[in-house]
């Protein structure tokens, strides 16, 4: 059955058309994953089919059965209500008996001899008992307990901002509704909870409409992708792996149209350059397929996703933490801690939302003390650190100039030099948006704009503090290639499990009373590492191998972690031999030059400091060989 449709829709907000002609069906079994670019008008999509925002033109259509439970991106709370109150918002008679039913209760516990409140709740129950409402009241507190939320007449005004997105989660997901629009779900919450609301949404009889980052979450609950790209929304049956298969179909198809197009450009072109006399006695027609074929071509370039920036000289030493703890208050956040950083650490972190993942960073940075250890920095440490704010960001400046603040041109890894308008360009910002000021943009284009700013400084380490809540799919993608070729050590916190999976090859895990435990491998390694100790009871672990809704460490709970290659280091291996012959070959080449301009002295400095750049990376790659064939032999010997 159709629930939802809209045709032909605009949106504008001012000069910007985030969408123009927008086409959109919602059955009542899809599950629908909307992902797209930050800015291009996600969010604003969402309001308008809840019914929270207006179009320019189109025209919404609805099922007279249709009834929509709305999750904001940041959710509007009554302080002055407690949690059951919260959780029991809305108009609909069902709601108001509950809400009835949940304060009348409340009111007896404070005035137990009240006959008028004991008959109050006589008629309450049964109006409770007609409509079935025991059912929806138990569940929600089943809910919010498993949401870590026990006390329900506890004032809104009293949560954390962790505790608000889970009660306007669970107020969501218990309201009756056959269409739930959801967006950014899983933002700011830890990985029990996104487990958690997995399981809930794919068990739900409803619609559900969301947009979200979390390649992971759209793999098992989504079963179609709607991709908002350049104003059209493009639709993929199927979920995120699936999507990205269809995607590159798509666009090899799109590519060879394009190149015809080229091609065909190419001969009007010519054509049309023979003159105004020329063209008079030609077809109308004609020029206008020229005109058409030039509008195609318009904007269709591709960016390159090539971001691998150089980075300052790291020496030897870089950070070490020894026996470090930290209390706030009275609770131990960390406790007798050590670890010594190295070059090519990619370290996740992992834990309960407010356990201390982020005090570490802030250790690391200096931005506070250890209550007793010890923190030492390299002389050399130069670090980048993305915190969950966009610190000293200048709302009034243009996107260019923000960059430009920070590196008027940089230079890449293998020494060629890029401006910051290329590089805007790179991480998504088009000319046209680079003039813009910061305050116009999207708060997930403030946010990737922030990322380049810290990318682009001169840096050898870096920090990335939740770097996945506000910045979708694409610029994701971006940052773990940049992480791929980054040659320092990166530290993240964060709750992506696909994130993680992707960039880390060691997990620090906060387990409760300071301890932070370590585990080699990525967060898929961790999982399975805690279920094969017994960490997670047995029952929860053969319920998700039955239910198939485990990540891929599931199937192996029972078998041992083994030592295996990070897909950075896989990659590496793969192409490392070829990488030495060519550096190699190029210092060869340089030290023939030498002799060749032995007597200009200005020329023989030139090439004596590029030598010398090139065997500090040739000496880098041998280092980086000798690692991964020690690696190699090991994971051999275990087969």
């Amino acid at each position: 059955m159709i629930l939802l449709s809209a045709h032909h829709i605009k949106k504008t907000y001012g000069e910007k058309v985030l969408f123009d002609d927008l086409s959109i069906t919602i059955d009542s079994t899809e599950k629908i994953g909307i992902i797209g670019i930050n800015g291009t008008g996600k969010s604003s999509l969402l309001k308008i089919l809840a019914g929270k925002e207006t179009t320019d033109q189109g025209e919404i259509a609805a099922s007279n059965e249709l009834a929509i439970e709305y999750l904001p991106q940041n959710p509007i709370f009554d302080d002055d209500s407690t949690v059951i109150e919260q959780i029991f918002k809305g108009d609909s008679p069902f709601m108001k008996i509950l809400r009835d039913y949940e304060n009348t209760i409340e009111e007896i516990n404070s005035h137990p001899e009240d006959s008028n409140l004991q008959h109050k709740l006589m008629l309450l129950s049964a109006e409770m008992d007609a409509i079935g409402a025991w059912q929806i009241e138990s569940e929600a507190k089943a809910i919010l307990q498993k949401l870590g939320i026990s006390n329900f007449n506890q004032k809104v005004s009293q949560l954390s901002g962790g505790q608000r997105k889970k009660i306007a989660l669970a107020g969501v997901l218990i309201r009756p509704c056959n269409l739930l629009i959801l967006d950014e779900p899983t933002n700011h919450l830890d990985n029990n909870t996104i487990d958690y609301l997995e399981e809930i949404l794919k068990a739900k009889r409803s619609a559900v409409l969301m947009v979200t980052h979390d390649r992971y979450f759209l793999d098992r609950v989504i079963n179609k992708i709607a991709e908002l790209d350049s104003g059209k929304l493009y639709k993929y049956e199927g979920n995120y792996q699936k999507f990205v298969e269809l995607k590159a179909e798509r666009e090899e198809i799109e590519e060879r149209i394009r190149e015809k197009n080229i091609s065909s450009y190419k001969k009007e072109l010519e054509w049309m350059k023979k003159g105004v006399e020329a063209r008079r006695t030609k077809q109308k027609a004609r020029q206008d397929r020229f005109y058409e074929l030039e509008k195609r071509l318009e904007g269709h370039e591709k960016q390159s996703m090539d971001i691998a920036l150089g980075a300052s000289r790291l020496g030897k030493k870089i950070i070490g933490l020894y026996e470090v703890t930290k209390y706030f208050e009275q609770q131990c956040i960390i406790k007798d801690f050590t670890y010594s950083v190295v070059r090519e650490d990619r370290i996740g972190i992992i834990g309960d939302n407010g356990i201390g993942k982020s005090t570490l960073l802030n250790l690391i940075t200096g931005a506070v003390s250890c209550g007793s250890g010890k923190v030492e920095l390299g002389e050399t440490v130069k670090i980048g650190y993305y915190t969950q704010e966009n610190k000293e960001m200048d709302l009034s400046l243009k996107v260019i100039d923000y960059i430009k603040n920070q590196a008027e041109y940089i230079k890449l890894a293998d020494g060629s030099v890029v401006s910051a308008g290329k590089m805007l360009e790179r991480f998504l910002f088009p000319p046209a948006l680079q003039y813009a000021a910061i305050e116009k943009l999207s708060g997930g284009e403030r946010r990737r704009l922030y990322l380049l700013g810290i990318l682009m400084q001169d840096i050898n380490v870096l920090l990335l503090d939740e770097p996945t809540n506000d910045l979708d799919i694409y610029t994701l993608q971006i940052l773990e290639e940049y992480i791929d070729d980054f040659r320092g050590p990166v530290i993240v916190v964060s709750h992506d499990r696909y994130f993680l999976d992707r960039i880390a090859d060691k997990i620090f895990a906060w387990e409760g009373n300071g301890k932070v435990a370590y585990y080699p491998g990525n967060y898929s390694d961790y999982y399975a590492k805690k279920l094969s100790s017994h960490l997670i009871k047995q029952d929860a672990a053969k319920q998700a191998v039955q239910s198939e809704k485990s990540y891929e460490a599931y199937k192996q709970q029972n078998t041992p972690v083994k030592i295996k290659f990070t897909y950075k280091e896989k990659v590496e291996y793969e192409k490392i031999d070829e990488e030495i012959e060519k550096i190699e070959r190029h210092l060869k080449e340089i030290e023939d030059n030498m002799v060749l301009h032995a007597t200009s002295f200005s020329k023989l400095q030139e090439l004596t400091l590029k030598k010398e750049q090139v065997e500090e990376e040739l000496n880098f790659k041998l280092q980086r060989w000798e690692y991964l064939n020690e690696l190699a032999e090991k994971i051999n010997d275990q087969a």
